[in-house]
C-alpha cells in the first residue's frame, strides 16, 4: 500500500508541475522569507454550485479565500457578507462588475455564471487583469474558447477551468493505472454520466443558454474520464443521439451515445443522458480491470479493481486541491493542469460528437497547430 501511495503522490506532483503558460507576476508572497500570503477569489454568480462547493471550499484553502463577490441579488450581497466577512468594497454587481479592476484584495474571479455568459465574463475579467477559473463546461463552442485563451494570453493572465476532478486520487489513481500498464495495455474504456432531467424551466434545457443539454453539461465528464485515464486524445469519433421525450427536449439531445479511436488501438464507449441515472468508468485490459462506480459526483468516488478495493481519501470538496493547485500554479509562473487548452479541447470534442451524430459519419480529428 505505501508504494501505491508513493506513485500517487509521484504522479500528482508531475500533473501539477506541467510546465507552460507564462502569468502576469503578482506580489503572492508577503516576503521571499515569509509563507505566501493568501490570494483572494471573487465569484462571480451564486448559484447552487457556489453556495454549497465552492465558498465551503474556500474555508479550506491553503493558498486562497473568498474575498469578493459579484451578484444581480442585493439580499445574496447581504447574506454572503455577514456570512463570509466580506468587505462592502469587495462587493460588485453586474453593472459595476468591471470596476474591480482596481481591488487590490482581488487576484482571481471565478466564473460561476450560466454557460452562455461564460465567454464574456472571462474576457472582461481579464481585461480587468485578473487571473480566471471558468467553471465547465468552458464556453458555448471551441471558438468561444479559443477567444477566451487568447484574451488572457494578451492580458498576461493565467486561465483555469473548474475541473475539480483533475486532482481527485480515485482519477489519479485511474490515470496512474493506466500509465504503469498495470494491468496491461488498456483496450476499452467505459465512460458515462447522467441523472434525471432538472425541472422543465433549468436554464440547462434552453439551447441559447445551455449549449446543449446533457452532452454540455455531464457529458463533458464521461469525455474526460476517457481521455485522462489514457492521457491521449481521440483521433477520431462515431456518435448517436436519441430524443425521446420531445416536449422536455426541444431542441437538445435527450441521450448521446458516442465511440473514441485513441492513438494505441484503445477504443472508448461514452454516454450521457439526462433521463436516467449513470456514473461509472471503467477501464479493460490484457490482464484486468480497474473502475470508478461512482465515479464524477461531488460527493467522492468509489474505485475497485480486479485485485481489490481502491483504499483511497475521499475529499469532502473536490474543489480545495483544484483551487489550491490554480494559486500554485500563478506563483510558478507555470501553466495549470486544468487549463484553458484542456477546456478548448473538450469543447472542440464536444462540437465533433455532435457533427458525428448529426451526420451518421465518422469524423476525424485534427489536433494540429491548435486548431
Amino acid at each position: 500500500m505505501s508504494q501505491q501511495i508513493s506513485r500517487r503522490t509521484s504522479l500528482q506532483t508531475l500533473s501539477l508541475a506541467a510546465g507552460g503558460l507564462l502569468a502576469r507576476p503578482l506580489d503572492l508572497f508577503a516576503n521571499q522569507q515569509d509563507a505566501p500570503k493568501k490570494v483572494g477569489i471573487a465569484l462571480v454568480g451564486l448559484g447552487n454550485y457556489a453556495t454549497n462547493q465552492l465558498a465551503p471550499a474556500l474555508l479550506e484553502t491553503q493558498n486562497c479565500y473568498l474575498a469578493g463577490i459579484v451578484t444581480g441579488s442585493p439580499d445574496k450581497a447581504k447574506t454572503w457578507a455577514e456570512k463570509y466577512s466580506i468587505p462592502a468594497k469587495n462587493i460588485y454587481n453586474y453593472q459595476t462588475f468591471d470596476q474591480i479592476r482596481n481591488n487590490p484584495d482581488i487576484d482571481i474571479i471565478y466564473v460561476v455564471l450560466p454557460n452562455f455568459m461564460h465567454a464574456e465574463y472571462t474576457i472582461r475579467a481579464a481585461q480587468a487583469g485578473k487571473h480566471v477559473i471558468c467553471e465547465k463546461p468552458m464556453a458555448m463552442n471551441a471558438t468561444e474558447a479559443r477567444q477566451m485563451i487568447t484574451a488572457c494570453e494578451k492580458a498576461g493572465v493565467q486561465l483555469s477551468v473548474g475541473y475539480r476532478l483533475y486532482f481527485e486520487p480515485h482519477h489519479l489513481e485511474m490515470r496512474r493505472l493506466a500509465a504503469e500498464n498495470t494491468f496491461g495495455h488498456v483496450k476499452v474504456v467505459e465512460s458515462g454520466l447522467g441523472f434525471t432531467v432538472p425541472g422543465p424551466n433549468s436554464w440547462r434545457l434552453d439551447k441559447k443558454i445551455g449549449g446543449g443539454g446533457a452532452i454540455m453539461d455531464l457529458g463533458i465528464y464521461a469525455i474526460q474520464g476517457a481521455r485522462r485515464t489514457l492521457n491521449l486524445d481521440p483521433i477520431s469519433v462515431t456518435a448517436q443521439a436519441f430524443t425521446f421525450d420531445k416536449e422536455h427536449f426541444k431542441d437538445i439531445h435527450e441521450t448521446v451515445f458516442w465511440q473514441f479511436e485513441f492513438p494505441g488501438g484503445t477504443v472508448a464507449h461514452c454516454s450521457t443522458t439526462y433521463s436516467s441515472y449513470v456514473d461509472r468508468l471503467y477501464a479493460t485490459c490484457e490482464r484486468g480491470w480497474f473502475k470508478l462506480e461512482p465515479s464524477y459526483n461531488a460527493t467522492g468516488a468509489q474505485g475497485v479493481t480486479s485485485r481489490g478495493i481502491m483504499e483511497l481519501p475521499s475529499p469532502h470538496y473536490q474543489q480545495i486541491a483544484q483551487m489550491d493547485a490554480f494559486v500554485q500554479a500563478i506563483r510558478t509562473k507555470t501553466k495549470p493542469e486544468a487549463s484553458g487548452e484542456e477546456g478548448w479541447k473538450d469543447m472542440k470534442l464536444i462540437g465533433a460528437i455532435l457533427q458525428a451524430a448529426e451526420t451518421g459519419r465518422k469524423i476525424q480529428l485534427d489536433w494540429g497547430e491548435g486548431k
